[in-house]
């Protein structure tokens, strides 16, 4: 028992570099483009270069977890990205079109394979609080990303050595660790159309999941600096949230292994619903607002996190990889659309963003409770 918790401690701590690194790099990037001279309109193709890597890749998982070890596929994917954090401060510009790409292949394997591989490797009893520490993961690493750039500054090659460095890292405890391959490997893959049928509530969830988060991050200071916050205080809110998101998943994972996972994925997605209507009533004072976006933050976030465990339960091997794949391509479907929807609303009315949010969170509720389950494929 003790060395499986320490594989899979180590499967966690990889995945917090994977986002650590995802979290760094889209600011530094773009800091540095703008430096350079480069428009937004530059600075957004160069980032939906990531999002082409994913689509690109997310179709061949399957077959790759079934050819190769996962040991190696971790190993390999983690030092390439060592390599093209590397790559950045030497090469021109237009090659980072490229280089992009290729960080947004090498996450996504990381990606998918690292839930896979946890959903396949953990018991059944504690299936949620596995999750939930991967999702906690997954939610540090994007909240360290920023503080590194904050500490080192965005105008030196600095921050990529530094990504580097820590991706050897996580190369290393991989490889002191091990990664076992998973009986379930044998199950036949799965393609987008039929994973998309066994696990539609589950994609769902995750397109949700990212347009929120993203517009968000984007947007979230800027509607409560329209309400009169100062910038500061502001930007604090996201890192409240992003707190929550964190702390929360525990006593989440905790739940889910208790309840019945599709009814629990319902009544978080009517809580953040409630959540988000009372944002504007609540904004206006500074610490019912961060109380309100730490317990929000981590109710919202729980939904991915019981959905994912709920996917894992379900599914096996190849098959659960290609889910997990259609999963992270609709993760990056959400991202692109997420602050398209933000900007918009904000645009329209003061209080757009929560209105948009409430209104998405209303809507995948309402599907929660109609979809059907589908039978499990293990």
């Amino acid at each position: 028992m003790l060395k499986a918790n320490k594989h899979i401690l180590a499967v966690i701590f990889s995945v917090s570099v994977f986002s650590l690194t995802y979290g760094l790099s889209a600011p530094l990037i773009a800091l540095q483009l703008a430096d350079k001279a480069y428009g937004e309109t530059s600075i957004g193709l160069n980032a939906a270069m990531h999002a082409l890597g994913v689509f690109a890749i997310a179709p061949l998982l399957p077959r790759l977890f079934r050819r190769f070890s996962p040991l190696g596929l971790m190993c390999t994917s983690l030092s390439a990205i060592a390599l093209l954090f590397l790559l950045f401060p030497w090469t021109p510009v237009p090659v980072w079109f490229v280089l992009r790409f290729g960080l947004g292949v090498f996450t996504e394997i990381i990606m998918v394979l690292t839930e896979t591989w946890l959903s396949d490797s953990t018991v059944e009893q504690a299936r949620g609080k596995t999750m939930a520490l991967y999702t906690a993961g997954l939610s540090l690493g994007f909240a360290s990303g920023p503080l590194i750039l904050t500490i080192m500054g965005s105008d030196s090659a600095g921050p990529f050595v530094v990504g580097a460095l820590i991706a050897l890292a996580a190369v290393l405890c991989i490889a002191r660790a091990g990664m076992t391959r998973q009986p379930g490997d044998a199950v036949t893959p799965t393609g987008l159309r039929q994973s998309l049928q066994l696990a539609f509530l589950a994609i769902v969830a995750t397109a949700l999941n990212a347009a929120i988060e993203v517009a968000g991050m984007n947007f979230l200071s800027l509607y409560a600096m329209n309400l009169g916050w100062s910038e500061s205080r502001a930007t604090l809110l996201i890192s409240v949230l992003m707190f929550g998101a964190i702390v929360l998943q525990l006593p989440l994972g905790w739940l889910a292994d208790k309840v019945d996972r599709r009814r629990l994925i319902t009544v978080l997605a009517a809580i953040s619903t409630l959540g988000a209507l009372v944002w504007p009533l609540l904004l206006t004072t500074p610490w019912l607002a961060y109380c309100l976006l730490f317990i929000w933050g981590g109710v919202f976030v729980g939904i991915y996190t019981v959905a994912i465990t709920w996917v894992g339960s379900q599914f096996r091997g190849a098959q659960l990889a290609g889910i997990y794949a259609a999963m992270s391509v609709a993760w990056g479907a959400g991202a692109l659309l997420g602050p398209l929807l933000g900007g918009l609303a904000m645009e329209t009315t003061t209080h757009g963003l929560p209105w948009m949010t409430a209104l998405l969170c209303a809507l995948f509720a309402v599907l929660s409770l109609r979809k059907p389950v589908p039978k499990a494929a293990i």
